[in-house]
Parts: C-alpha cells; structure tokens; sequence
C-alpha cells in the first residue's frame, strides 16, 4: 500500500493516522488472501453520518442539518470483465450479484447483496455504466448507530461504479438519490433521503429536500474543533430486531395529515392550516400523528437557525437549537423508545446520563431514527472524561465515541 497519511489525516485527524494506517494495512492484506495480489487494487471510503438537526423530516421534503463523520467503511477493488460484483465484508458471508438480473430480488429483501443490486440497478436506470468488480470491505460505522452503517455501504457501491465506469463523474447527489433507490426498492426500508446525502457529499451541510430531485445543499465552514467542544455518539447497545415497523409509522403518519389536506408530504401544508383544521385532523389522523406533524413543521425552523448559528460562530445559539429539537423528538415525535417494547429504553436512560453530567452546558438528544440506537452530545471539553465514564458505566465499555466531522464523502483514496 502507498503512504496514504496525509489524505488519512484529512479523513479521520491527525491522532488516528496510525489506527487507520493499520486498519487499512489489515484490509489489503484480506483482500490479497482473498483475491490475489492487491498491488493494482483500488481503495474507496465512504463516511457514516451524523444529523445535527431535521429529526425524521427529510422523508417529508423537510430541512435537515447534517455532518459526515470519522466512521467509515472503506474497500479495496478490482474491475473485473465478468458482469458479477463479488463482495466480502470482514464479519459477514461473502455476496455475489449477477448484474445480467438486476430484478428485485424478494429472497435478498433486508440483505447486503439487496443494496449492491440495488445501486447496480440505480445506476443503470440513471444511465450510467455498471460492470464487475471483486472487493473487500471493512466497516467502523456501528449497524444501527445512528450513523448509517447502511447508507455508507451504499454510497461506497455507488462511488465504486462511478469512478471504475464513469470516470468518476457521477455526482455525489446523483449517488445518494441511487443509494436511496437501492435501500427503498430492494433492501426494503423507507429511508428518506439524508443518510445517503450526508455520507456522500460530507462535511456540515443543510439539505432541503422541498425539490427531492434537485435538493438545495449547502456546505457550512465551521471548524467545530475549535469551539472546546467535542461530539460524542453514545451507543444505548438496544436491540433494532423488528423495529421497522416503529420507524416506517412515523413518515406514514405525517403524510396521513398531509393526504387529509389532498397532499403527499407535509412540506406542500403549514402548521397554520393543520391549526385551522386541528379537530378534524385529530379525528381522521389520530394524535400521535398530529404530534409528529407539529414536530416536522418546527423542526424545520430549528434546521435553519442551527445551520445560521454555525454561519456566524454563534455556538451558544447553535447548542440551545440542538437541546431544542432533543426536547421535541421526547415529546412530539415520539422516538425514544418503542411502544411495543417499553421495558427497553436504553435511550431514555442515556439522555438522563448525559444531562446529570452536563447540567444545563453542552447539549444532547437522540440521533437519528431513534427507538433502540444511540444519543448524540456536544460536550465541553472540561467534562468529557466524566461523560465517557458515566456512560460507560452505564452501555459498557467503548459504548462512547469522541468524532471528528470529515471533510468529504464517499471517496477514492489517492
């Protein structure tokens, strides 16, 4: 492997480069094992994601603010001339995909080999080059963290194919939407659309998604580093077993209070109209789904004022918006737990942790699709080590993670 550290460094800070120089060490050496010499082979990394604000509103055309981070999943590749995509991932069986039948495959349904067809068939739809290749691939990015451990493999597929067949020009938003494609159509979740884009595109960005095909993106530079702060994802260690359905309700909720009003999503109606028609919505769309509506119509306020907080460097403006949208996501949108499991509610107990600590600085909520996964915490530096032991003491050992946000997306490793 050629010395790679600077661009390491730029991915994961400069502390990390000697972990990182192993892990990828380790990879090309399995590759090798696996495939043969890795001497031509190619590296890609794609990032794991952290959302900032916009809690379960970008599948409703909502705003969000988010950051790639320092978790990633990176492979090493080779093209091959056979029209099949072979994967190993380190941990799992290996996956072969024809791409002679880019079908949806209901035996693949919730599968891996469901998101490389998936991309595979994404691309082609696009109009964009597909082929064979043989790859490797090694993951930090926690499954069911909150992080997007599925996003990040889908973006990687999709970088791959971009750079061995189209030279490398297929958008990182081009890539996210295919990647949304593969994970809503063969994998067989209803994701919206802000993992892929935040893994994609990377560092800080506010995504609208008013205009899904063409989203507004836009990158914010600010060096969070710097604040005295650092960001920390706590892993609750809940069990994600049979919660689709828990996540699929609230999209499907919000949009039975747009559909009352004859739209599909909640970004074409305003909280004044639903307060205009408070009562009958109640009665035909029920509470909990007037609830989560008023959740999306606020949160999305908060996106913008939490992505003009960091514009100016207004970090205690920036820290009360994030404590905010921590207090509705409790309260409103109702993703802390599981209605069908209430004995499990690792995230309750991680947020009441977190604000023993902090006591009133920093802040902390849930991070991303919630129920069973993980908190998120801005916490002054002077505090961190007593954040990581409580809640170490309370999820285990390693159950807290200190990121870096990184500056790019999915990449090709020169």
């Amino acid at each position: 492997m050629k010395n790679i550290s600077q661009t390491l460094a730029k991915l994961y800070g400069e502390k990390a480069v000697p972990d990182q120089t192993a892990r990828y060490e380790k990879a090309e050496k399995a590759f090798g094992e696996l495939f043969g010499d890795p001497e031509n082979a190619m590296i890609f990394s794609a990032s794991g994601r952290t959302e900032i604000g916009g809690n379960h509103t970008d599948h409703n055309r909502g705003k969000v603010l988010a950051a790639a981070v320092g978790l990633d999943v990176i492979a090493f590749v080779v093209p091959t001339d056979d029209g099949i995509i072979t994967v190993k991932s380190e941990g799992f069986p290996q996956d072969t995909v024809d791409l002679s039948d880019l079908s949806v495959q209901v035996s693949d349904k919730n599968t891996s080999a469901a998101l490389i067809r998936g991309v595979a068939d994404g691309m082609k739809r696009e109009g964009f080059n597909i082929g064979g290749f043989k790859a490797y691939t090694t993951s930090n990015v926690l499954k069911g963290s909150g992080i997007s451990s599925s996003a990040a493999f889908e973006v990687l597929i999709g970088t791959i194919l971009s750079h061995i067949y189209n030279d490398g020009k297929v958008s990182a938003v081009k890539i996210a939407q295919i990647a949304q494609y593969a994970e809503n159509v063969h994998f067989g979740k209803p994701s919206g659309l802000m993992d892929q884009m935040a893994s994609s595109v990377g560092g800080f960005i506010e995504i609208d998604f008013k205009d899904t095909e063409k989203p507004v993106i836009d990158s914010i530079d600010f060096d969070f580093s710097s604040t005295g702060h650092s960001l920390c994802i706590v892993d609750t260690k809940g069990n994600h077993a049979d919660l689709t359905p828990e996540y699929a309700a609230i999209p499907a909720e919000m949009k039975s209070v747009a559909k009352f009003f004859g739209k599909n999503e909640l970004r074409d109606i305003t909280k004044e109209q639903l307060w205009e028609n408070i009562r009958e919505v109640r009665k035909a769309c029920g509470d909990r789904a007037v609830s989560r509506a008023m959740h999306f119509f606020d949160e999305n306020e908060r996106a913008d004022i939490e992505a003009e907080a960091l514009r100016i460097g207004d970090l205690a403006g920036f820290l009360k918006t994030v404590s905010e949208s921590g207090s509705s996501s409790f309260k409103y949108l109702q993703n802390i737990f599981a209605v069908s499991d209430s004995r499990e509610q690792g995230v309750v107990l991680g947020l009441y942790a977190a604000e023993s600590v902090l006591k009133g600085r920093g802040a902390c909520r849930v991070h991303g699709g919630g129920f069973a996964g993980t908190i998120q915490a801005f916490v002054p530096d002077d505090l961190l080590d007593g954040f990581k032991d409580r809640m170490e003491q309370l999820f285990g050992t390693g159950s807290c993670y200190v990121l870096n946000i990184r500056p790019v997306g999915g990449t090709r490793i020169i």
